[in-house]
């Protein structure tokens, strides 16, 4: 049975997360960056009455740092924290097959721990991730 996914961009490429670990989708406004973070922290933002942490995701899959001006964030809930992780854009919502990732499909060390599979959307594959393996922390428990 299909599972509903969105599907954005993160790097250049296209990629999924089960709506499941999606609680929302929002712009965020002013981050406040915290001393000693983890590096792939950008800061914590405020967001409807609650602050969140604001993850590069980029950084978080050992890429160039997102530009200061990304403000596009996909929301989540890991071990009862709410996160926001930045995206370059988001693309679709709909429900597709999930695919096991095959032997074939090459990827490097930070996309591999995050993805989980694949879908097909008009023939072309694209890498489902795992937003908790992006969160701070949680990168090394996923290994």
């Amino acid at each position: 049975m299909p599972q509903l996914y969105l599907v954005a961009q993160i790097a250049g490429r296209s990629v999924a997360i089960d709506a499941d670990q999606v609680e929302s989708v929002v712009d965020i406004g002013e981050v406040t960056a915290v001393p000693r973070a983890d590096a792939n922290v950008r800061g914590l933002a405020a967001l409807r009455s609650r602050v969140v942490t604001v993850v590069d995701t980029k950084a978080a899959l050992g890429l160039d740092a997102s530009s200061d001006n990304a403000r596009r964030a996909v929301i989540t809930r890991v071990e009862a924290q709410h996160y926001a992780l930045l995206v370059d854009s988001l693309d679709d919502i709909a429900p597709f097959d999930l695919l096991p990732l095959g032997s074939g499909v090459a990827l490097d060390r930070a996309w591999r721990a995050a993805g989980r599979g694949i879908i097909e959307r008009d023939g072309e594959p694209i890498l489902v991730i795992d937003l908790a393996s992006l969160v701070p922390g949680q990168v090394a428990a996923a290994e």
